[in-house]
């Protein structure tokens, strides 16, 4: 005797009326399955981003820690006593004369 092959269809003939109440809800059990694969997803892509904000975040701080560094430097550097101790090397001195302020008047009306 041949032996048939049992398909999905085939569990309701099982005439167990759990097989039956599963067969008419599979279109929702699945879409239930989608959503829960679409929500897990969507939390490791939460989590993902969140751990690159912080990264950025810590790179931020440390390239703002590196911008107050160079500015104070740049600040110490530029002072008259600092340029006036690096330029002797070269000969150049203060002269010690006040500077001299150049105003220039600007005509009012212009003549062509």
């Amino acid at each position: 005797m041949a032996r048939k092959k049992k398909g999905v269809l085939d569990l309701a003939s099982l005439g167990t009326p759990l097989a039956s109440i599963i067969l008419k809800n599979l279109p929702y059990v699945l879409f239930l399955g989608f959503l829960g694969t679409i929500y897990i997803a969507n939390v490791h892509y939460a989590e993902n981003t969140m751990r690159e904000i912080k990264q950025l975040e810590k790179e931020i701080s440390d390239l703002r820690w590196q911008y107050m560094a160079a500015k104070a430097e740049l600040m110490y550097n530029s002072k008259q006593s600092e340029v006036l101790k690096k330029v002797e090397s070269i000969g150049l001195s203060d002269s010690g004369k006040k500077a001299k302020k150049i105003v220039v008047k600007k005509n009012l009306r212009e003549d062509s």
